[in-house]
C-alpha cells in the first residue's frame, strides 16, 4: 500500500460494520463523520487523491452533500481549486439543475449549482457502493455541459453491486465488508 494512505487504512481497521436492512454498513469518519476524523486522515485523503488525479486546468472540485463535503473541502485547500457542492435542497436559482439519486441505502433528489458551461470538473466523494450517487451527479453535470476530468472516491466497495455506474471511478482504497469487518484489499 501506498504509505501516503496509511493514516486512513489505520483508521477503517476498527470501523464498526451495522446492518442497514440486509445491507452490511461500516460506520466511519470518512463515510458518516463518526467517529471524528483526525486532520491526518483528511490530508492523506487530499495527498493521495494529487497524486492519482490530474488536476491540471481543473476548474472547480464538485463533492455531493454531505459526506464528499470534507473531503472536497481538504483537497480544495490543498490545491486552491474552488469546490461546488451538490446540495439535497433546493435554492430555486434559475441555472440549478435537479437530479434524482438512488444508493444502496436510499434515495433523494440533489441540486447542482455553481458550475458554468465548460468548467473542467473532478467530482469528489466519500465511497462508491452502488455508483447512484456518482452516476446522479455526473448526469447534472453534463446538464450543466462541464467538463468531466475524473471522479475520485476515498473508498470502494469492491463487495457491492456498482450495476449503476457507467463511468471509470479512481479509488484511494479498495474495500469490502467480510465476517462483520472491514478488509483493505492491497
Amino acid at each position: 500500500m501506498d504509505s501516503t494512505l496509511e493514516p486512513l487504512a489505520d483508521s477503517l481497521r476498527d470501523a464498526p460494520v451495522v446492518d442497514r436492512d440486509g445491507y452490511e454498513y461500516f460506520v466511519h469518519g470518512v463515510t458518516d463523520g463518526v467517529p471524528p476524523i483526525e486532520p491526518a486522515v483528511l490530508e492523506a485523503i487530499a495527498d493521495g487523491i494529487r497524486e492519482r488525479v490530474d488536476l491540471t486546468d481543473v476548474d472547480t472540485l464538485v463533492a455531493p452533500e454531505a459526506m464528499g463535503i470534507h473531503h472536497g473541502t481538504a483537497l480544495s485547500l490543498a490545491t486552491g481549486i474552488p469546490m461546488a457542492v451538490v446540495r439535497k435542497r433546493s435554492y430555486g436559482f434559475q441555472d440549478e439543475i435537479a437530479v434524482h439519486q438512488e444508493t444502496s441505502y436510499g434515495e433523494s433528489d440533489l441540486y447542482l449549482n455553481g458550475v458554468e458551461p465548460g468548467d473542467r470538473v473532478v467530482l469528489v466523494d466519500d465511497v462508491l457502493s452502488s455508483g447512484g450517487t456518482i452516476e446522479a451527479v455526473c448526469d447534472a453535470l453534463e446538464a450543466a455541459e462541464a467538463e468531466l476530468v475524473d471522479i475520485v472516491v476515498v473508498l470502494r466497495r469492491v463487495d457491492a453491486d456498482h450495476a449503476d455506474v457507467s463511468r471509470s471511478v479512481t479509488s484511494l482504497l479498495d474495500v469490502r465488508v467480510r465476517d462483520g469487518a472491514v478488509e483493505i484489499l492491497e
